[in-house]
């Protein structure tokens, strides 16, 4: 594992618009050997994207303005189209971070898993469909068949990420560029999926090129630790001797934001402790209660999928229900519900005393203020037309709150809040990185002041130093303003620190709810038990500080 398979030597990217030039990428270099797993961390907007971007040339408006880029022996920083789209697919694979908007939502998830086979001539249109099959089985998609069959928008986000993967692996290239490529996956589908990259690196020599803001997959999964900040590398070493002896601050810092660490021994996450349920929870009459909630979409002519199956739950105020599981599971479909976006097929549905199952007209609008969310997929949600402030904004005005002076300084407020800059107001979504845009779209939930927030997936985009201020946001206006969560996740690390109860899904069923101090400690369900062991990091032995390291 001596031989270089991918080169960057004093790389420098720009983005140039009508505000300027903006350099992304200064100076950076970064070796990818054969067979090897390098991770790049770092926070939202550090560069790590655009400097994986740049290996295959897909850059949009960035422009390579320095260093150079070497792949296999040659030089591919100012490539030809035709030679990049041989490359694309068969000889390096991409992972992008986003699936909502990556997968054409026009086409069967079959044929665009098989579509990368009949461009690169590894199969025809017949033989591509039954490897299309293949490459969902081996993605770790259930019933692989009928998945084949489905479009995109027929599946959760979590599915939608592992089509992804599939089709990156397909043609067995020699490097995978995997940009966040387990940010919307539970920890037992994230497990399979990493275990799947690493036997692919194991058994052809794979490269593995992971970005990730994720702390405890880095330090299971990499070889290397490449940590970059403000478009530089600041530090690289083995994962030992950057978890186990950071030499940068930033990369302390880093650390000590990550909720996700473990220590060897499975004990409670670095930096944070399990709450435990609120002294008047169980005697207070609950803000929401949801009994028997049942839920089928038909998926097919003539087959059917139970996503909700007698589900009952309930919320107190100011308390926080996380409800955890697989992709899949009906977490997000019971959200809907519960949000009065999706009409259940049997149940019932009581917010603050009343039956909301069904309003409809003003009654309806009424109960939009008192109940918002914050979706999985914040570049799905938001707007690309307006400017971050008009995003923001658009509730309140929607409601009729303040005059326009009034909405600005509530605008800025709110920005300041999810630690985005008061500048970023005249910005447009796609000027912003994956974690900004999930800030935006916090930020317009909580505009209204709601008194149940419904949270699904809000901090997975996120890299663990902005997580961790989200974390706190979360909490601090959950105590000022008598909030109430439903926090939907795959993060158990962040579960643990934020809920007061955890309610446990598989299959749309719940299959055990407890305290959360209860839970994590004293799991009943076997599938509970298999969850809290798949949490990165948990498996880790403790590093040795060092004072070797590479520069």
């Amino acid at each position: 594992m001596t031989e270089s398979l991918l080169s960057i030597d004093g790389l420098r990217v720009e983005y140039r618009g009508s505000t300027g030039v903006t350099t992304a990428v200064r100076g950076v270099s970064l070796e990818v050997r054969r067979g090897e797993t390098v991770a790049l961390v770092g926070e939202s907007g550090s560069g790590k994207s655009t400097l994986a971007h740049s290996v295959i040339g897909l850059l949009g408006g960035g422009i390579v303005t320095g260093g150079q880029i070497t792949f296999d022996g040659a030089r591919i920083e100012h490539a030809s189209a035709r030679t990049l789209r041989r490359l694309r697919g068969a000889r390096i694979g991409l992972v992008p971070q986003d699936p909502g908007t990556s997968l054409n939502p026009v086409l069967r998830i079959g044929d665009q898993g098989g579509e990368v086979l009949r461009i690169h001539g590894r199969a025809d249109r017949r033989t591509a469909r039954l490897e299309a099959v293949r490459i969902l089985e081996q993605a770790g998609l259930d019933r692989p068949e009928l998945r084949a069959r489905q479009y995109p928008q027929d599946l959760s986000g979590g599915q939608r990420q592992r089509v992804l993967i599939g089709i990156a692996l397909a043609c067995g290239p020699e490097l995978v560029i995997a940009d966040e490529p387990t940010s919307a996956l539970d920890v037992t589908v994230q497990r399979r999926i990493l275990d799947h990259l690493a036997e692919r690196t194991a058994a052809a020599g794979t490269a593995v090129l992971l970005i990730t803001h994720d702390l405890a997959v880095a330090a299971e999964r990499a070889d290397r630790i490449a940590v970059m900040q403000n478009g530089v590398i600041v530090e690289t070493g083995s994962a030992a001797q950057v978890l186990g002896d950071p030499q940068h601050e930033y990369t302390r810092r880093l650390i000590t934001a990550a909720p996700a660490l473990v220590t060897s021994s499975g004990d409670a996450q670095r930096g944070t402790t399990a709450r435990t349920a609120r002294p008047d929870s169980a005697t207070a009459a609950p803000l929401l209660t949801a009994v028997g909630l049942h839920k089928t979409f038909r998926i097919a002519r003539d087959v059917t999928l139970t996503a909700v199956d007698d589900v009952s739950l309930a919320i107190g105020r100011g308390e926080t229900l996380a409800v955890v599981g697989e992709s899949g599971s009906g977490k997000s479909t019971t959200a809907r519900i519960i949000a009065r976006l999706e009409r259940p097929d049997a149940g019932t549905v009581t917010f603050d005393g009343a039956d909301i199952s069904g309003l409809r007209g003003a009654q309806l609008r009424a109960l939009r203020r008192r109940i918002q969310v914050v979706y999985q997929n914040p570049f799905v949600s938001l707007n690309p037309k307006l400017s971050v402030g008009a995003i923001v904004e658009e509730p309140l005005r929607a409601f009729g709150i303040g005059d326009r002076p009034a909405r600005r300084a509530a605008v800025a407020e709110l920005l300041e809040q999810v630690a985005l800059p008061v500048e970023y107001r005249d910005r447009r979504p796609a000027e912003l990185s994956g974690g900004q845009r999930q800030r935006v779209a916090i930020a317009r939930a909580i505009a209204l002041r709601p008194e149940l927030l419904v949270l699904d997936e809000p901090v997975s985009a996120l890299d663990v130093s902005v997580q961790a201020q989200i974390l706190d946001l979360l909490e601090g206006l959950q105590a000022e303003l008598n909030l109430a969560y439903l926090f939907i996740s795959h993060d158990l690390a962040v579960v643990r620190r934020l809920a007061d109860r955890v309610a446990v899904m598989r299959q749309g069923v719940v299959v055990e709810t407890a305290d959360t101090t209860v839970l994590f400690e004293r799991p009943q369900n076997e599938y509970t038990r298999e969850l809290l062991a798949a949490v990165p990091g948990a498996r880790l032995e403790p590093v040795t500080p060092t004072l070797e390291r590479t520069a």
